[in-house]
């Protein structure tokens, strides 16, 4: 009804994302920043997604998994994909079920004990415990121990030079992959038979990210900190006020640990760039690089890119990034 200035496509084309006029079959998708093509595929752990006419078209898969990652100095990826940061000395609650009013009896209980590692405040998680029923493991310095016994439990033990992974089974409830590096990144990765409420840090397993901050009382928190504290072991500890910035704390360190977390950025991950969003490992790179600075530096940095090295082989993109002089095998 009115002209308007600048250029329009013609009926039936679409503008691309490159400024380039379409028809709708060749419309992009876009998911976590990135753009795909007409008849690419994206995979979560529940589903795969083509691309079809600019919009996802997904698939369930028969058997959905889900994985929470603790890394760094206090890193978390929810189960359904919420990211947060919080710096608390204190055992925290990963994961549980047993949340809902209705069925309040536990098979299994996760905790992570965090401790201070740098003259900033910032903290890193050093110990884990898995509590199953009269069983329990504790992983710690590097090695674990196992007490206790329950028959009612399947469990397996398997290391390599980088990792200590325990497949678990409680029967008719869950399958669980736990993989801990021995310092600081841990994941926990659930399938689970029934539709049982999951609670924690890890959040309620949902399959909605918005609802993950949802606290012990049953409540969802209106910021992280709040979530956070709400579920900490051992009431008696110090709530969690703030969220430190190791880089504005030691502003010395930062042009270094920019430089050194870049290779996330580099054409070393170039073949994971359009499949794993890289910023926020790249921006938890630098945070817990800045961070460390009490000894240690290097490996809170290795860590941190060994994180999104793990996150691309889950897309199938294995990526050879240590050498003998950067973040080397010990």
């Amino acid at each position: 009804t009115k002209c308007e200035s600048g250029c329009v496509c013609a009926d039936g084309l679409y503008e691309n994302l490159d400024g380039r006029c379409v028809p709708a079959e060749e419309c992009p998708c876009e998911y976590g920043g990135l753009a795909y093509g007409r008849g690419e595929q994206i995979q979560t752990e529940c589903e795969i997604c083509t691309c079809t006419k600019g919009k996802w078209k997904c698939v369930q898969k028969t058997r959905c998994s889900s994985t929470c990652n603790l890394y760094g100095e206090g890193h978390i990826t929810t189960f359904d994909g919420q990211r947060f940061v919080f710096d608390g000395n204190c055992e925290y609650i990963l994961a549980t079920d047993g949340c809902s009013v209705n069925r309040p009896i536990s098979s299994f209980k996760i905790v992570t004990e965090n401790v201070i590692c740098g003259k900033s405040g910032v903290t890193c998680s050093r110990s884990i415990s898995i509590y199953l029923g009269n069983l329990t493991i504790i992983l710690r310095d590097e090695t674990f121990a196992i007490s206790g016994e329950n028959p009612g439990v399947q469990y397996k033990v398997m290391k390599n030079a980088l990792h200590l992974m325990f497949d678990i089974i409680i029967p008719g409830k869950y399958n669980m992959t736990l993989i801990w590096n021995k310092h600081m990144n841990f994941f926990i990765k659930i399938s689970r038979e029934t539709q049982e409420t999951i609670c924690g840090l890890c959040g309620n397993y949902n399959g909605n990210m918005k609802d993950d901050f949802e606290t012990r009382s049953k409540y969802v928190a209106s910021n992280e900190l709040e979530f956070v504290n709400s579920w900490k072991e051992n009431p008696l500890c110090g709530d969690v006020y703030f969220v430190v910035d190791p880089c504005s704390k030691n502003p010395y360190r930062k042009a270094w640990a920019e430089k050194t977390c870049s290779i996330i950025n580099s054409q070393v991950f170039s073949a994971c760039h359009n499949k794993v969003n890289r910023m926020p490992y790249y921006e938890a790179c630098v945070r817990d690089s800045c961070g460390c600075d009490i000894g240690g530096d290097c490996q809170c940095m290795c860590d941190s890119i060994a994180v999104y090295a793990m996150a691309c082989l889950e897309k199938g993109i294995c990526i050879d990034w240590r050498t003998p002089e950067f973040c080397r095998e010990f």
